[in-house]
């Protein structure tokens, strides 16, 4: 959903670098995820707002910029069952990650290792026998995706 890339002010505020498209739905979720290297743990959201172009929060029992600075550079999660169900042909970046990309001609190109918003289309970065960032655009490149089985069947050329 995010990650802690400051501090701001004295009180145990906190800069966020959002994912969430607006930035600030990031503060919907009152139960947060911070972790680093696999490892979470529980925080609570104690209030939030869009400052400017950023996102700041403050987390239930930081109330200093000490205690702050240790969350800097945790990544922010939310419990998956508290995400909205998505719509037929709408997926969570998570569930695309480790898919099997196969080519139409049933060459199997990689696994979607993450995702890449660039503004025009989000892009699959899959890694196989090389490197290869492929546009996610529905029924152009992406001819299929099977969520089940975790693959996604596409029509792109390489070379």
């Amino acid at each position: 959903m995010g990650r802690i890339v400051g501090l701001f002010g004295v009180r145990g505020w906190v800069k966020v670098f959002s994912y969430t498209d607006p930035r600030e739905a990031v503060l919907d979720y009152e139960a947060w995820l911070l972790g680093e290297k696999g490892q979470w743990q529980a925080a609570e959201l104690a209030s939030g707002q869009r400052h400017g172009k950023a996102v700041i929060a403050q987390i239930v029992g930081v109330d200093d910029r000490e205690k702050a600075a240790e969350l800097v550079g945790k990544e922010i999660a939310v419990p998956r069952d508290a995400l909205p169900e998505t719509e037929d042909g709408q997926y969570y970046w998570m569930d695309l990650v480790g898919s099997r990309v196969i080519h139409r001609d049933g060459t199997e190109l990689g696994k979607v290792r993450y995702m890449l918003e660039t503004g025009a289309n989000d892009v699959m970065v899959v890694a196989g026998e090389q490197e290869r960032l492929i546009p996610f655009i529905r029924d152009k490149v992406v001819i299929s995706v099977d969520m089940a089985e975790k693959i996604i069947n596409v029509d792109w050329e390489w070379d």
